[in-house]
């Protein structure tokens, strides 16, 4: 069994199981967090396609840790105009053990 969910703009493929990293989400590791958009659910052959949710079904997840990307450079520069700017970012994810897919 596994489905489809939506999270911070993005779509994950999940089973029981699965380590995913996600944007991040609003708890402290070790909580247990709902993920409720489920776009597919696949039990077996059973597909369902929700237009655009599936109905009533729930992903459970526990929060493992939080955590924030490498470093990325931002440099942005207009020839000949002596403009730079150099930026950094580092973006902040969640780390979810997926353990339990109801429909």
């Amino acid at each position: 069994m596994f489905a489809v969910v939506k999270t911070g703009g993005k779509q994950y493929k999940v089973a029981q199981g699965d380590v995913i990293q996600v944007e991040k989400l609003p708890a402290e590791a070790g909580k247990t967090v709902e993920l409720g958009e489920v776009l597919m659910l696949v039990d077996g052959g059973k597909v369902t396609v929700g237009s655009p949710l599936v109905s009533g079904a729930k992903v459970a997840a526990e929060v493992v840790s939080q955590g924030r990307s490498g470093k990325l450079i931002v440099f942005k520069k207009k020839r000949r105009q002596n403009y730079r700017r150099k930026k950094h970012h580092r973006q902040e994810f969640t780390v979810l053990k997926i353990t339990g897919i109801s429909a």
